[in-house]
């Protein structure tokens, strides 16, 4: 009697979660968009932000310079002479 009992009970709390899930997932999704909508949005204002601190006064000057680097690697190892055999 207590395993139909505990069956029962899982099947009820199951196909209640899904009807109450239909009710409220429109809300819930409504949310989720509204925020990611207001965290979009604060990323652009940041940038937006960041785009006036760079802005040039007339008459400013700056220099950017991109350093050069040579990635080479003298040390590739050992010449080793071969001959095919035939």
């Amino acid at each position: 009697m207590g395993l139909l009992r505990t069956i029962f009970i899982i099947v009820v709390v199951w196909y209640l979660f899904k009807v109450l899930g239909r009710l409220f997932a429109p809300f819930l999704i409504k949310f989720a968009a509204k925020k990611a909508e207001q965290r979009f949005g604060d990323q652009f204002g940041q940038f937006q932000k960041q785009q006036q601190d760079t802005v040039k006064k007339p008459g400013e000057v700056t220099i950017d310079k991109i350093p050069k680097t040579k990635t080479s690697n003298k040390n590739v190892g050992d010449y080793v002479d071969y001959e095919e055999i035939e």
